[in-house]
């Protein structure tokens, strides 16, 4: 899940202080949720998938299809 919001982050074209502004939490707070080292709150992951148009399942890995339908 980690390395796919990275991943969707990077094909964005988005830096982490960027995303950061967006999910109104700081850089330091993102990278951490990037590298595993913070459990993402289901309210950031909704929002995740909001951002880049596709799933939750998509982000947590339980689906390898990113579209929506």
């Amino acid at each position: 899940m980690y390395q796919r919001i990275r991943d969707l982050r990077e094909d964005a074209d988005l830096t982490q202080k960027e995303l950061a502004k967006i999910l109104n939490c700081s850089q330091q707070v993102y990278s951490n949720y990037e590298l595993g080292q913070r459990d993402i709150p289901t309210a950031i992951l909704i929002e995740l998938a909001k951002i880049y148009n596709t799933t939750t399942d998509y982000i947590l890995g339980l689906t390898d299809n990113p579209n929506k339908y």
